[in-house]
């Protein structure tokens, strides 16, 4: 089993901010495979699907995107014993990602947080060793205030960049299921890694 959590924070207000992407990523994850994410367990949104013979439980934490970690270590709490659960291998977390731009995608094994207050509580709650899919979310315009950017409705323009990460994301996240996150990281890291790395 694969335990994939995209972050966000709930609430309409929230819902085409940059970052939500985790949260948007899962839901058309969820569409392709033809699955809702709506059952409420350990403080989020889940929805169980298969993939390539690999049971997958798709998470949403409703716990702000500060607090995902307390949903993810209950999440994991739940499934990890019955499911055989491994944090480094079976965890995968879509976000957002400000150093990288807009519609740029890139996939890590483990390492700090570089500033995500999600992935800093992911990590304070299980540890830093574990898949991410980081979706670039820096906008092509000067930003002056990052935290007001992040949570400000995407730009018409930015939409269309926005869905083909949606669906890079989801592409990524399959690979990792079916083929290994080595293979995932061969076609999705292909650019320079930035100094932010």
């Amino acid at each position: 089993m694969k335990l994939i959590v995209g972050l966000g924070n709930p609430g309409p207000e929230y819902e085409l901010t940059p970052h939500n992407l985790g949260f948007l990523a899962i839901q058309r994850l969820a569409e392709g495979l033809k699955v809702e994410v709506k059952n409420r367990r350990c403080r989020a949104l889940t929805g169980t699907a298969q993939l390539g013979g690999e049971k997958l439980l798709l998470a949403k934490p409703e716990t702000y995107m500060n607090l995902s970690g307390d949903s993810v270590r209950e999440l994991l709490a739940e499934f990890g014993e019955r499911e055989s659960l491994d944090v480094k291998r079976d965890l995968i977390v879509v976000h957002d990602e400000m150093a990288f731009p807009l519609g740029t995608l890139r996939i890590k094994e483990r390492g700090s947080s570089a500033g995500h207050n999600g992935i800093e509580s992911i990590i304070a709650a299980v540890g830093d060793e574990f898949i991410r899919v980081r979706c670039g979310v820096y906008p092509e315009h000067a930003v002056k205030d990052g935290r007001d950017y992040l949570l400000s409705p995407f730009r018409k323009r930015e939409l269309e960049v926005v869905a083909d990460m949606l669906d890079a994301a989801g592409d990524a996240v399959s690979m990792i299921v079916e083929k290994g996150v080595s293979a995932a990281m061969n076609r999705f890291n292909r650019k320079e890694e930035t100094a932010a790395e």
